[in-house]
C-alpha cells in the first residue's frame, strides 16, 4: 500500500499509463464483453468473457486512436471508429471476435466519418455522415456492413451540423446553422419529405463543439417515429428534456431543474423512450422517468456508494453494466442483474491503485469580483488541511465543458506531489444554465480569465494556497488560459504549463479545420470575429502580450492536431525565446489534440512534474531514461 505524501510517491505510470480495463460494453447475447485497455502502447480494444476475464486483443497492429466502439447486433463482431495518429479522420472498422478479421468499411483518405445511427432492428447496416464530397460538409450515408456499399441518403446543402435518423434508418431530422450564429432543428415526415423548422435556437440558447451539441440537442426519435426527444432551453433559463409530438407539434416537458441543465439520458435501445435523466450539480442526480427503470434506479442509488452511469444493456434487458465513480478511488464496473436486484463486481479500472490513499475531490464555491457565483473542485495534499500549500490552478478545456466530481488522475497526481489542485467552472462553462454560459461570450482572456484569478485569490484568502508558489496548468482552452495567465497576470503565477493551447485567437479561428465551417458564426459570437473584432482578439491573445511574460513556461503540442494547429505553440515559443524567457517546448510528432500514447503521456507528465518541482518545490519522481529519450526527440 502506498503511503500518503509524507511517504512514497505514487508512480506516474500507475496514474497515467493506460488503464487495466475501462469502458466495458456487454454483447447483445450477454456472452462477451468488449472493453478498452492498453494495446501496443495505446488505448485499444479487448474481448472479454461475460464475467470480464480477458480473452484477447482486437486491435493489435492498428495504430489509430480509438474514438468509440459498439457491438454489432449479432454479437459476432465489434464496430469501431479510429483515426491515424490523432488526425481525427475517423474510419469505420469491424473486427470479427472469433477470427480476428478486420474490415475497413470506409477506406478513404482524408475523409472524416461520424456515426448517425445503428440499431438492432437493422443489424447489417449503419448510418454515417462523411465529408467525402466536400471536406467542409458531412452528407448522410447508408453503409451496408456486408457488401460495403455506401449510398447517400441526404446531401448536405452546406449548413447541416448533425443528422438524426429514426428506428427505420430514415434520416428525418437535422440541425442546421444560420448566418446569425443560431441553429434550426428541422424535421420531415419521411425520408423523401419536405423539411420544416421545428425549433429555432439563438446563439444564446446553444453551444456547439464540432458535431457535439453541448446544451440544446436532439436525443432521438421514439420507436414509432411519432415523437422526438430533445434537450431544449427555449423559454427556460436551463436546458430541459422535452418530448415533441411531430403531428401536433405539442411540446411536453419531461424534466427540468431550475439551476442546472439536463445532462446524460438513459434511452431504451428497443423503444427509443428516454427512461431516466441526469442533472449534474456538485454531484450527479438521476431522475427515472418510467416505471420500467424506477425500481432499478432506486436500488442503484441506495447501493452504489458514489455516482453511477448505465453503460450498456443486453438484448433481453435483464443485465446491465454500470460504472461507479468515487473521488478517492479509480472507477469500477459492475454487472447489475435486474431480476435478482443484485450487483457483482466486473473489474476495477486500475486495480493497482485500489490500495492507495487519495485526497477528497471537494466541491467549492466562491463569488467572483462582479458578484457571479462560481463553482469548482479542490483536491488538497493529504495532511495539508491546516496550512497553505503550493497551488496548481487546473482550468478545463472546451471551454464549453465543465469539471465534475470524480476520480481525477491529474488532480490526485498533483496532490500526491504536494500541491493543492484547484479546478474552476468559470463563466462560459456548461451545465449551469444559459445565463452562466452566455456570460463567457467574447470573454476569453477577459471575465473568464478573471474568474480564474478570483479563484486563486479566494484560495489564498482561505489559507489554502501559498501566494508565493502558484502555477497554472491546462490543455486546449486550459492551455490558452495558462498562457493568458502568464501574459495578463504575470505577478500572480510562478510558472505555467500549456499543452495544445491557443496563443493567438486570430490565427486559431482562421485555421480551424474545414469541417468546422458550419460552426464559424457560433464561434464568432462566442469568441470574436477575426475581422470585425480583430483588436479585441489581439488584446486577449497571449502572443501579443509575450513581452509581459517573465515566468518559466512549458509548452507541449501534437504535430497532427487539426483543432489547435502546431503553429499556436510554436509562435509563442519563438516569442519567448526571443525575449530570453525560460521556455521548454515538447512536440510529439505522432499525436493530435491531446497526448494519448502511453510512452508520450508518461514522458509529458514526467517533464511537467520535473518543471513544477523546480519552480514550486513539490516532490518529483525521476524521469526515466526512456522518457528522457522521448523528451529529447520531442
Amino acid at each position: 500500500m502506498y503511503e500518503d505524501p509524507q511517504g512514497k510517491l505514487i508512480p506516474r505510470e500507475l496514474l497515467f499509463g493506460q488503464p487495466d480495463r475501462t469502458n466495458p460494453k456487454i454483447s447483445p447475447d450477454n456472452r462477451h464483453t468488449a472493453y478498452q485497455g492498453s494495446v501496443d502502447g495505446m488505448l485499444g480494444l479487448w474481448l472479454g468473457a461475460a464475467n470480464g476475464d480477458c480473452l484477447r486483443a482486437l486491435t493489435s497492429g492498428m495504430t489509430g486512436k480509438l474514438k468509440e466502439f459498439l457491438w454489432a447486433a449479432d454479437g459476432r463482431s465489434v464496430l469501431l471508429f479510429m483515426d491515424q495518429n490523432g488526425n481525427e479522420t475517423w474510419r469505420l472498422f469491424s473486427v470479427d471476435i472469433k477470427s480476428g478479421k478486420v474490415v475497413d468499411h470506409t477506406p478513404f483518405d482524408n475523409v472524416q466519418l461520424r456515426r448517425i445511427a445503428y440499431n438492432r432492428r437493422q443489424p447489417r447496416s449503419i448510418l454515417v455522415a462523411m465529408n467525402h464530397e466536400n471536406p467542409s460538409f458531412h452528407d448522410a450515408y447508408h453503409l451496408d456492413l456486408v457488401t460495403g456499399e455506401a449510398v447517400m441518403l441526404a446531401r448536405n446543402p452546406g449548413n447541416v451540423i448533425k443528422w438524426v435518423a429514426d428506428f427505420k434508418q430514415a434520416v428525418r431530422a437535422c440541425v442546421t446553422a444560420r448566418g446569425d450564429g443560431g441553429y434550426d432543428l428541422m424535421v420531415r415526415e419521411n425520408a423523401g419529405g419536405e423539411w420544416e423548422t421545428l425549433l429555432s435556437w439563438s446563439v444564446k440558447d446553444i453551444a456547439i463543439l464540432e458535431e457535439d451539441l453541448l446544451t440544446c440537442d436532439v436525443v432521438g426519435f421514439s420507436g414509432d417515429g411519432k415523437h422526438l426527444f430533445v434537450k431544449d432551453s427555449l423559454g427556460s433559463p436551463t436546458t430541459r428534456l422535452v418530448s415533441i409530438d411531430l403531428a401536433s407539434k405539442k411540446i411536453e416537458c419531461l424534466w427540468e431543474d431550475p439551476v442546472h441543465d439536463v445532462g446524460e439520458t438513459l434511452v431504451n435501445p428497443e423503444t427509443g423512450e428516454v427512461e431516466a435523466v441526469c442533472v449534474l450539480r456538485a454531484r450527479k442526480h438521476w431522475h427515472p422517468l418510467t416505471e420500467n427503470v424506477a425500481e432499478d434506479f432506486g436500488f442503484l442509488t441506495r447501493h452504489m456508494d458514489g455516482d453511477f452511469r448505465v453503460l450498456g444493456r443486453d438484448s433481453a434487458d435483464t443485465k446491465w453494466i454500470v460504472r461507479l465513480e468515487k473521488d478517492t478511488a479509480p472507477p469500477a464496473y459492475y454487472y447489475y442483474d435486474r431480476k435478482a436486484r443484485a450487483t457483482s463486481v466486473l473489474f476495477s479500472e486500475r486495480p493497482v491503485l485500489d490500495e492507495c490513499r487519495f485526497s477528497a475531490h471537494e466541491p467549492i464555491a466562491f463569488t467572483a469580483c462582479d458578484g457571479l457565483e462560481i463553482h469548482g473542485y479542490l483536491t488538497r495534499p493529504l495532511g495539508s488541511e491546516r496550512k497553505p500549500a503550493p497551488l496548481v490552478l487546473y482550468p478545463h478545456g472546451g471551454p464549453w465543458a465543465r469539471d465534475r466530481w470524480c476520480f481525477d488522475p491529474e488532480a490526485q497526481w498533483l496532490a500526491n506531489r504536494g500541491y493543492a489542485c484547484l479546478q474552476v467552472n468559470f463563466r462560459g462553462s456548461t451545465g449551469y444554465g444559459k445565463h452562466f454560459m452566455n456570460a463567457g461570450d467574447r470573454e476569453w482572456g477577459g471575465a473568464m480569465q478573471q474568474d480564474l484569478v478570483d479563484a486563486v485569490h479566494w484560495a489564498i484568502e482561505e489559507g489554502i494556497a501559498d501566494p508565493e508558489r502558484i502555477a497554472v496548468f491546462g490543455g486546449s482552452y486550459g492551455g490558452y488560459a495558462a498562457l493568458a495567465g502568464a501574459a495578463l497576470t504575470p505577478d500572480l503565477f510562478r510558472c505555467v504549463v500549456s499543452y495544445v493551447g491557443v496563443s493567438n485567437l486570430i490565427s486559431f479561428i482562421e485555421s480551424i479545420p474545414p469541417y468546422w465551417d458550419t460552426l464559424l458564426q457560433n464561434l464568432y459570437q462566442r469568441v470574436g470575429h477575426p475581422e470585425h473584432q480583430r483588436e479585441l482578439l489581439r488584446s486577449r491573445s497571449p502572443l501579443f502580450w509575450a513581452e509581459k511574460i517573465k515566468i518559466p513556461v512549458l509548452v507541449a503540442h501534437g504535430a497532427n492536431d487539426p483543432r489547435v494547429k502546431q503553429q499556436e505553440s510554436e509562435q509563442i515559443v519563438s516569442a519567448l525565446h526571443r525575449n530570453g524567457v525560460e521556455c521548454e517546448y515538447l512536440l510529439f510528432k505522432d499525436e493530435g489534440h491531446g497526448i494519448t500514447k502511453t510512452k508520450n503521456r508518461l514522458a509529458f507528465y514526467g517533464a511537467t512534474e520535473r518543471f513544477l518541482a523546480r519552480h514550486l518545490g513539490g516532490r518529483c519522481e525521476p524521469v526515466t531514461k526512456e522518457q528522457s529519450t522521448i523528451l529529447c526527440e520531442a
